[in-house]
Order: structure tokens, then C-alpha cells, then sequence
């Protein structure tokens, strides 16, 4: 690296200047408010944790996107996290060790190896809510209600909810008995809503018809919250199918209940974290991204790796990706502009003026520019021995 281009940053890694940050800040100090208001508590985990802790459980499936480091002082392996969830999980379950419901937010850097989905980072600043301790849809149902009000306390408008549950999958591939590799390649398909490569998958395993049939069907399960009821002849498949499909039609029933006007999409080959998830599953888009902006839903027994696995769901978003769909922040000029003076009232009168909850930015001695150029819009000066407060004119 040259002198010329020390500034540079690495690939992936971001910086916000001083409104971003602004914004940034707004939104953290609002959403924790939030939070608070809905008993959710703050808990702040360390960005560096020993590896085989970070990755141990749900944290496994992060290990590629994970930075490793020396402990110089134990020479141990540590690494910076990747996702705060497992973290939190690890809080519930071995700090707190509570039988009652635990309500727990967090907001916070965290660091990748390859950049997101959503959005060209490898520095998101995760913000996200977590709820141990509850089997029932009501728990996931509060979680989703937090996810939306969170989206709209940050001014994200004509956002529509996806649904799945990935209990669906998980209980025909069961029963399936299929290789790892053939598995992989159904679950790939699915994905890829590719269904003349799930016919090819399930007629090469030699699969019973009834079941390579529920497969394909799963494919087309997507819609408004009518394919709940087309995928009810999955009933017969068992009764993993059976109390999934109930508990997305409870899950349904609330939000028409509660939200009637907003759009609810259903996806029942979504398999979003299936390696973790073991319930309903959703996310939040808007118009003209392509990448879903939150995301959560129900993985039970996250924390039995710390010694305490115990019902759970959540959801996380990335403020820094909300931050890229939004208008830039425009500036607010809004602030004292209060040239240098050796004055103790000046001094004086800064302090109450601050103490009101005004901007105020000393002037220094022999400095370039005024209040217009330091974004003020208005001017401290002295009047008939006073100090007072004055419009600075255009």
C-alpha cells in the first residue's frame, strides 16, 4: 500500500461519515427504546469469544463466514463473530439460566469473511430480538409483530411478510431415507423451485409415489393464505406435516386478526436457516430490493449446547443495509453558532443554551469559515450586554 492510497479500506468494509452515523444512532437509541417498551432487555456480547464456544450449536454453520485469531496471551484460538444470535443463546442458557420466559435485544457490529446476500458488507450492524422460553405460536406471532414495528419506527414503508415452516421439509424428508447427497440435491431443487429437477431427484431414489408427489407439491405451495388449505391433503403424510400446516393457520389467524391490511405471502418450500429453524419461518421485503431486509422465526433448543436448550424464537435485521435503501440523511442545520470570546457570560450563556437542549458550536480564534459554513442557523451574540441568540441571514 502506497502513500496515495493508505486511505483506502479493505474490500467489503464500511465507514459511515457524520449524518449516516447520525442516522445510525437515531435508529439504535429509538429501537432500544422500543424494545424496553416491550420488555425485551438489552445484553451486550463481546465481539471475540474463544472459537469452539462462538461456533458451538447454531454458531457451527458460521464458521466459513467467521474470522479467526491468536490469543497471544493463552495462544488459544479465538474468533470475532459473525452473528450475534448464538451469543445470546448462549447468555439464556448458561448467565441467565431462567425457567421463565427471557426476553432479550441486542444491537451490534458484527464481522464477516464474504460479504451478505442483501447488501455488499462484511460489517453489519446486526440489531435483533430474542425470546426463550415459550413452545407456543403466540411467542412467534410477538416476535413477527416486534420485527414490523421495529421496520417502521426506521420509516421502512409497503413492507410484506413471507412465511414457511420448515417442519414441513423436515418431516417428509424423514421419511424419505435418502442419501446425504441425494438429500442435498432435493433440498438444492426446492430451493431453485425447480420441480423437473425434484422429479428427476425422486424418481432416481426410487421414492414411494405418494411421497415424491408431496415433494413436488411443496414446490408449488406458494401464494396468499389460501395454499393453506390446498396443502392440507399433506395431512396424510403424518403428523409432523399435519401440526405444522395447524400451527401456520394459527399463526395466520392472528396476523388477519391484527393486521388485516398487510400482504402476507406463503412459501411452504422455504427452507431459510433449515440447519437451525425448526418452526415457522418469515421474512420482510420491500419494493425494488430483492434480498429480504429481517428475517426470523423459531429454533428450538438453541441453547442446549450451553447446557440449557429450551424453546426460542427471533429475529435479526442488518441497520446498515437499511441504511443503503434509505434517502440520504439531509443535513440539520439546526444548531448556535457562538464565535470565540474570552467573555466568562459567554461562556456562561453557552452552558444554559446546551443545557436547554440546544447545539452549540464554539468558534475558535483565527479560524476559516462562520456559523452559515459550520451548518448553523443561528449566531450567539452580544447586545446591550447580553449575550442572545440571533438568525443568521442567508
Amino acid at each position: 500500500m502506497t502513500a496515495n492510497n493508505r486511505w483506502l479500506l479493505p474490500e467489503g468494509i464500511e465507514e459511515l461519515l457524520p449524518d449516516q452515523a447520525q442516522r445510525l444512532e437515531q435508529w439504535r437509541r429509538t429501537l432500544l427504546d422500543l424494545f424496553r417498551s416491550w420488555g425485551y432487555q438489552l445484553v451486550i456480547p463481546p465481539l471475540v469469544e474463544h472459537l469452539d464456544s462462538l461456533l458451538t450449536g447454531v454458531g457451527s454453520d458460521l464458521e466459513l463466514d467467521t474470522f479467526k485469531i491468536i490469543d497471544p496471551q493463552s495462544g488459544r484460538l479465538l474468533g470475532v463473530r459473525a452473528d450475534i444470535t448464538p451469543q445470546v443463546a448462549r447468555i439464556d442458557a448458561h448467565r441467565l439460566r431462567r425457567e421463565i420466559p427471557s426476553r432479550l435485544c441486542y444491537i451490534g457490529p458484527v464481522l464477516r469473511t464474504h460479504t451478505t446476500p442483501a447488501a455488499n458488507t462484511r460489517n453489519p450492524m446486526q440489531v435483533g430480538a430474542e425470546l426463550y422460553g415459550h413452545h407456543g405460536i403466540e411467542s412467534d406471532f410477538e416476535i413477527l409483530m416486534l420485527m414490523l414495528e421495529c421496520l417502521s419506527a426506521m420509516g421502512l414503508k409497503d413492507v410484506a411478510i413471507d412465511i414457511g415452516h420448515v417442519g414441513l421439509y423436515r418431516a417428509l424428508i424423514d421419511q424419505s431415507m435418502l442419501s446425504p447427497e441425494d438429500s442435498k440435491r432435493l433440498f438444492e431443487a426446492l430451493q431453485r423451485k425447480s420441480v423437473p429437477d425434484i422429479e428427476e431427484t425422486v424418481q432416481k431414489c426410487r421414492m414411494s409415489p405418494t411421497l415424491a408427489d408431496a415433494f413436488i407439491l411443496l414446490a408449488n405451495l406458494n401464494g396468499d393464505s389460501s395454499i393453506l388449505d390446498e396443502a392440507q391433503v399433506l395431512t396424510s403424510m403424518g403428523s409432523g406435516v399435519e401440526e405444522a400446516l395447524q400451527q401456520l393457520q394459527a399463526l395466520t389467524k392472528l396476523l388477519q386478526t391484527h393486521l388485516p391490511s398487510y400482504p402476507l405471502h406463503f412459501d411452504l418450500a422455504e427452507l431459510r436457516g433449515y440447519a437451525y429453524h425448526t418452526g415457522v419461518v418469515f421474512a420482510a421485503f420491500v419494493p425494488g430490493f430483492g434480498q429480504e431486509i429481517a428475517a426470523g422465526g423459531r429454533y428450538d433448543n438453541i441453547g442446549k449446547a450451553f447446557g440449557h436448550g429450551r424453546a426460542a424464537t427471533g429475529f435479526s435485521s442488518d441497520l446498515m443495509t437499511i441504511s443503503s435503501l434509505m434517502e440520504e440523511p439531509k443535513s440539520d442545520d439546526k444548531a448556535i453558532y457562538a464565535p470565540y470570546c474570552a467573555d466568562s457570560n459567554w461562556l456562561l450563556r453557552i452552558r444554559e443554551l446546551r443545557a436547554q437542549g440546544e447545539t452549540v458550536i464554539c468558534g475558535l480564534p483565527r479560524q476559516s469559515g462562520g456559523g452559515r459554513q459550520m451548518r448553523c442557523d443561528r449566531e450567539l451574540r452580544r447586545k446591550d450586554g447580553q449575550w442572545v441568540v440571533k438568525k443568521i441571514e442567508s
